[in-house]
């Protein structure tokens, strides 16, 4: 499994992390099996938020992990929070309190990286840089960063935050372009030319600032898969074809296909099963050539200028 490093931190990690949304469903048992297949893999890199099962999930993973000392050192953990029951909160009451909790739940002292979750449309930034030095100074949070964000709202979160802010964590798959075709479609009148999200590719990229890419199969936001799916036939059998050349599977392919581009984007990847990430940790060492990444990109259905 390649390293990577994280935005301008000494953070290095394994360039696909797993995220761990659906480990609140598993036995014990079961997500021991998950966590210690992936540590095999090499993937070092493990994905919570607060919400995720209710804090199921951080909770079943630690009593899988069997968590202490030697474990914990082995080991990089990522937690969110800022997202409530119909709302969004980043007040300081919330955050101190989802970061205890967290922590409580993954039985840690220290989480790596703390992120926010989603914007809160009614962010006090000064009250977010007093929470985060709370946490920094007490601590209890090494790193920070957010999570669907824009340029200008970290921006703005710059300008009153003392920490350095070293991932926002996106939505990207081959299916999800929105961020790249843009760049791509400079000038013109379609749809795809349109800028949503301030140029935060570019923007990452010029402030050293690392992208998660989340949701990496998904096409829309909670439509389904693309993978294997009848309406997707050209970009499933150029999938496959890519894959049988470099002996790897498609959704092998489709991790591949975000880790090539140059903004050195970290994966990640959501499944519960085992063999399922064995394969798909095989895209860390394959490297696309160019022809292939835009072979892909348009057989998703993306047009070229």
């Amino acid at each position: 499994m390649k390293k990577m490093k994280l935005g301008r931190s000494n953070l290095e990690v394994s360039s696909i992390a797993l995220g761990c949304m659906g480990m609140g469903k598993l036995s014990k048992e079961a997500a021991a099996n998950v966590i210690h297949n992936a540590l095999e893999l090499g993937v070092d890199f493990f994905d919570h938020a607060d919400i995720y099962g209710k804090g199921q999930s951080e909770e079943v993973f630690a009593e899988a992990i069997d968590m202490k000392p030697s474990v914990r050192e082995k080991i990089i953990i990522q937690t969110k929070a800022g997202i409530r029951k119909g709302y969004y909160d980043f007040s300081k009451e919330h955050l101190l309190a989802s970061v205890d909790g967290s922590l409580q739940r993954l039985k840690t002292d220290y989480i790596d990286v703390f992120l926010l979750h989603r914007p809160d449309a009614l962010v006090d930034r000064e009250e977010v840089a007093e929470t985060f030095t709370i946490l920094k100074e007490s601590g209890k949070i090494r790193h920070f960063g957010v999570s669907n964000h824009n340029s200008m709202q970290i921006e703005l979160l710059k300008k009153y935050v003392e920490q350095d802010l070293i991932i926002n964590q996106l939505q990207l798959s081959v299916m999800h372009t929105g961020m790249i075709d843009a760049g791509i479609q400079v000038n013109n009148k379609n749809d795809q030319a349109i800028n949503r999200d301030g140029s935060i590719l570019d923007y990452s990229r010029l402030h050293d600032m690392t992208i998660q890419a989340w949701s990496p199969f998904r096409y829309g936001l909670f439509e389904g898969l693309f993978i294997d799916n009848d309406d997707f036939p050209e970009l499933n059998a150029k999938l496959q074809e890519v894959g049988d050349k470099y002996g790897i599977n498609k959704s092998a392919v489709a991790v591949a296909w975000i880790l090539r581009h140059p903004a050195k984007i970290q994966t990640i990847v959501g499944t519960m099963t085992p063999e399922r990430l064995t394969n798909i940790a095989k895209a860390s060492d394959v490297i696309l050539t160019r022809e292939e990444w835009y072979e892909i990109y348009r057989a998703a259905g993306n047009q070229l200028p």
